[in-house]
């Protein structure tokens, strides 16, 4: 123990200068030093609304209209594309199915070498007439079956293709009432910008002068604080608007870049809103162009289609080969025949020709339990085909009902904005000549905000109600 506390005293003064030596390069900051420090480090935080970065080869300024909104969102929506390629594969399965039902022509050739015996000119096997046999064919081979010679497998797949290009069809116009709608909430939602701005500079100019004629004595400081509240109010309905635009034209961009980009700009067309056709022609028009009603005729046509083929089964098989070329000991068009050379070179190209028929005798009842299956199906498809109809319709009203709805609300809500308009200024006039209160300065401010919001929101549901319509009934 003794020699424990002789050697921490020796070693404890060597340790104090090794620490003074060290602190010289590396100072101890004061307590007043430490909190300027962590002031200056740490600033005030500051709540500020983020933008991605422009990439280099976005950095000109795109000018878009709505068609081209659809046209650059077809390009990359991934539901659509998968609808499209969905497409061209059915067109692909008719085409297969139309060469199924023409003839094949292939070559072949072979040459059979058999171990000889020795004593006869013929090999080993007996299907040879010699040790060397060549085979040069030209084959043309067709397969007559049920579903050939009805043509069941090509109207199935004719079926199929257009089944396909309707569902394609139908991705098409819900792309585009999706587009639509993304669309004109980025122009509604700048439409709330400016009106924020608006608001915000007409409450800022209320505000000051409330403070002005504070100071002359006309007004109470009780309008002062009014005044400053509702200016308040209106700067942060400003940040929410900036928020909400920025949101809308980043829900855009996704759909109309491979690359995300925001460097663009919109055609603003809300106001100038388009006519509502009469509900006949709307009619007459969802009955040719509705790709589910399209659907739903071309599945019962498939479903059709399978019970004739099912009872086409019952049917003979039909199959034909004809081969053209030689077989011969030797590779020409004349040779001896090795088993009597005597007879001389002979010729050696020719045909023969295989015909087969395979006629269906039993089968313990399969085919005809194929044939109530598709008799089942094609109940179910004509059931869905007769509800595609009657809901249709329904939603034909209720899709007209509703854009005529939204545009009876678009002509109330101008009408409403304009007077809104006009009141503020009409008071603003009587707050000036003392006739008026700050609160009614105040809540003509808020009506002429909610009523140009308002009219906005009309506008939006009726460019929305005529684009969900036109999923019925096509263009026009």
């Amino acid at each position: 123990m003794l020699l424990y506390r002789r050697t921490l005293n020796r070693y404890i003064p060597l340790l104090t200068n090794l620490l003074m030596f060290v602190s010289g390069f590396f100072p101890v900051p004061t307590a007043a030093q430490a909190t300027s420090s962590t002031t200056e480090e740490r600033p005030e935080a500051e709540l500020r609304i983020m933008q991605p970065a422009v990439p280099e080869s976005a950095s000109t300024l795109v000018t878009i209209t709505l068609s081209d909104a659809i046209k650059r969102a077809c390009k990359n929506d991934v539901q659509f594309l998968s609808a499209g390629a969905e497409a061209k594969i059915s067109h692909e399965d008719k085409v297969q199915a139309r060469n199924a039902l023409l003839p094949t022509i292939s070559a072949t050739t072979q040459a059979l070498l058999t171990q000889g015996n020795g004593k006869t000119p013929n090999g080993r096997f007996v299907t040879n007439d010699g040790v060397h046999v060549y085979r040069a064919w030209g084959v043309l081979h067709e397969d007559l079956s049920p579903q050939n010679y009805t043509m069941t497998s090509y109207h199935r797949a004719e079926a199929v293709e257009a089944i396909s290009r309707a569902k394609a069809e139908i991705a098409s116009r819900g792309l585009t009432v999706t587009v639509t709608k993304l669309y004109y909430t980025l122009a509604v939602s700048e439409h709330r910008f400016a009106t924020a701005q608006q608001s915000m500079d007409q409450a800022k100019h209320f505000f000051d002068i409330t403070q002005h004629a504070e100071q002359l004595g006309q007004a109470a400081h009780a309008d002062v604080i009014k005044a400053e509240i509702q200016y308040r109010q209106q700067q942060q309905t400003l940040e929410e608007s900036k928020l909400a635009m920025e949101n809308s034209r980043l829900d855009l961009a996704v759909l109309l870049f491979p690359t995300l980009n925001e460097n663009f700009t919109i055609v603003d067309d809300l106001e100038s809103s388009a006519a509502l056709p009469a509900f006949t022609e709307v009619q007459s028009m969802a009955a040719k162009e509705n790709p589910t009603l399209r659907v739903a005729l071309e599945s019962a046509r498939q479903a059709d289609a399978e019970v004739f083929a099912a009872r086409a089964a019952f049917l003979p098989t039909l199959t034909l080969d004809v081969d053209y070329g030689i077989e011969a000991n030797s590779f020409a068009l004349r040779s001896p025949v090795a088993a009597d050379r005597a007879l001389g070179p002979l010729p050696n190209l020719g045909y023969f020709v295989t015909a087969g028929v395979n006629i269906p005798v039993w089968d313990w009842g399969t085919l005809r339990s194929k044939l109530h299956q598709a008799k089942y199906r094609q109940e179910v498809a004509n059931a869905v085909m007769s509800q595609a109809q009657r809901t249709l319709l329904s939603q034909l009203y209720s899709a007209y009902n509703e854009a005529s709805v939204a545009r009876a609300a678009l002509e109330t809500s101008r009408r409403t904005a304009d007077l809104a308009a006009e009141s503020l200024r009409l008071i603003n006039l009587r707050y000036q000549a003392g006739e008026s209160t700050t609160l009614e300065v105040v809540d003509a401010l808020n009506t002429q905000l909610m009523a140009r919001n308002a009219n906005d929101d009309a506008g939006l549901r009726y460019r929305v109600a005529l684009a969900t319509l036109q999923t019925l009934t096509g263009s026009f």
